[in-house]
């Protein structure tokens, strides 16, 4: 198996992570675009063009080896750019998007908060979501202003301001926060500290990491252990020196080295 994941920064980690721990013998193709990072500010033609650039890339990257999948582990990238991806890739290597995981939060009950960046909160297509998966229940959306950018520099102040600012602005009777940005996953802790008290988080890593692995279809598990492979904007590098802050991060980087690769 050979999967590529594609997103601006590292946002895929827990993705990434959550693939490597349900397949470790899966090679994993990093392909991030700190060169025109953040795609969120970015026209949707843009963000189309950067996540068909970056799984382009993943695809040369692999030599004679095709991919197996291409994951999208980017809840805007997956608005804009799925159907650009499935267009080229599909049927013959499956793309997976993800989404925010409000249906699974509003069916364990509410109240709930939606923790997204502050372009996601005011979008169609999350209120679609809220509409159609959580009607009937009480939902607070939460705009974490700056709180992507404090996770991708791995900055500790910068995290736990942002935090503090999302928390504040969460009510005391929420009794779940969906993380609607991948790079939220991260710091799913540290937004419980920073709450002050315990409620459910609900994240999407492992569901579109079992979705990646239902459209491929479980092949046996190989005998050699996956390589994990770093682009930076279709350039071989290592994985960022912020990536090692986080849980998930260190994990990957203990994935036997390809050229290229963490170290």
């Amino acid at each position: 198996m050979r999967i590529a994941l594609v997103d601006s920064g590292i946002g895929m980690l827990s993705t990434a992570a959550a693939l490597h721990a349900a397949r470790p013998d899966a090679d994993l193709v990093l392909s991030m675009d700190p060169d025109h990072m953040p795609w969120g500010p970015r026209t949707p033609e843009e963000i189309i063009g950067r996540v068909l650039a970056g799984a382009r890339a993943a695809r040369e990257a692999s030599d004679r080896e095709d991919l197996t999948a291409v994951v999208v582990p980017c809840n805007t990238a997956s608005v804009h750019g799925l159907a650009a991806l499935r267009a080229e890739f599909e049927p013959r290597i499956p793309v997976i998007g993800t989404v925010p995981p409000i249906k699974p939060a509003a069916a364990a009950g509410g109240p709930i908060a939606v923790w997204s960046t502050a372009a996601t909160t005011r979008s169609a297509y999350q209120n679609r979501l809220i509409e159609t998966f959580a009607s009937g229940v009480e939902v607070t959306p939460v705009a974490c202003l700056g709180l992507a950018e404090a996770v991708e520099s791995a900055d500790p102040r910068m995290i736990a301001d942002a935090l503090a600012y999302a928390a504040e602005r969460t009510p005391d009777a929420v009794r779940g926060v969906v993380l609607g940005c991948t790079h939220y996953d991260l710091v799913g802790d540290g937004a419980l500290a920073a709450l002050g008290r315990t409620v459910d988080t609900f994240t999407a890593a492992d569901a579109v990491a079992a979705q990646t692995l239902r459209r491929i279809g479980t092949p046996p598990p190989g005998e050699a252990p996956g390589r994990v492979t770093v682009l930076a904007s279709g350039r071989p590098s290592r994985l960022p020196g912020a990536a090692l802050a986080y849980p998930a991060g260190r994990a990957l980087a203990t994935a036997a080295p390809a050229s290229g690769a963490v170290r």
